[in-house]
Parts: structure tokens; sequence; C-alpha cells
């Protein structure tokens, strides 16, 4: 199992993930923008015997970072490898002197909320009708 850079030729693959995990998934264009165009975007994946089980798109601006996507397989999951991707990119960040990490998450991804506390995140507030479909979203927070 390795953690890697993500590559033009992964994205068939991440989409498949992505649309099996997200009501509104990313579209290709949406991937293509996080590899190529933005410079603040990190994004990885996790690959088994070269096929990839979950991704993580975050973003560093300054001395903060957003979780802004993580997925898995749906055949894969609650077998830690999210959070083992969680924990890379935690790990990563305190080496680049990033102090805080956010994220918003839909207030019904009860796995999603709960694998972010165990990782140390806390609710900080309701973002109301944050989503295209108007569910709330909770916006967490951890210091690293």
């Amino acid at each position: 199992m390795e953690i890697v850079k993500v590559t033009e030729k992964d994205i068939p693959s991440i989409l498949e993930i992505e649309n099996e995990c997200f009501k509104h998934p990313y579209q290709e264009k949406d991937f293509l923008y996080e590899l190529n165009e933005n410079l603040f975007s990190n994004f990885y994946c996790l690959k088994e015997d070269d096929e990839i089980i979950s991704y993580i798109i975050y973003w560093v601006t300054f001395d903060s970072a957003t979780i802004c996507k993580i997925a898995t397989k749906k055949s894969k999951r609650k077998l830690g490898f999210a959070g083992f991707l969680l924990e890379n990119a935690l790990n990563l960040l305190k080496k680049q002197d990033v102090l805080f990490v956010t994220l918003e998450v839909r207030v019904s991804n009860i796995n999603a909320i709960e694998l972010y506390k165990k990782y140390g995140f806390n609710k900080v507030n309701i973002k109301e009708k944050y989503y295209e479909d108007k569910e709330d979203a909770l916006y967490m927070m951890r210091g690293l």
C-alpha cells in the first residue's frame, strides 16, 4: 500500500470512486483543475496493488489548510483507509508549519463526522443550507 500524488492517468479511477460516494460529484474538469491549476491544492491517493482505494484533496493557504474531499471505494470502507490518508495529510501539514485545519461535512454524513472526530476535529458551527441541495454543513476544525 502506498500514498502517491494523483496524476492525470488516475482521474478515471478517481471519478469512479467520486460518483459512488457523492450526491453532487466533481466532474473530470474539476479534478483536472485541482491537479493542474489550483496552486493551493494537494491531491493524493492510496493505492493497493496499483488500484486506487481512496483519495484526498486539501488546500494549504499560509498557516491553514482545508480538507476539500476525501473518499474511499465503497467495497473498501470501514477498513481504515480514509483515516490512513487523513493522518498522512495531517502529518505533512505539520511539517509545513500549518497551524490549523478546517473542513465542511454534510450533517447527515455520520460516518465522516465520526472519522473527523477520531482525528481531533471539533465542531465550530453549522453552515445552514451550505450544499446545492440545501443540506446544512457541519464546520469542523482542529489545531496542529
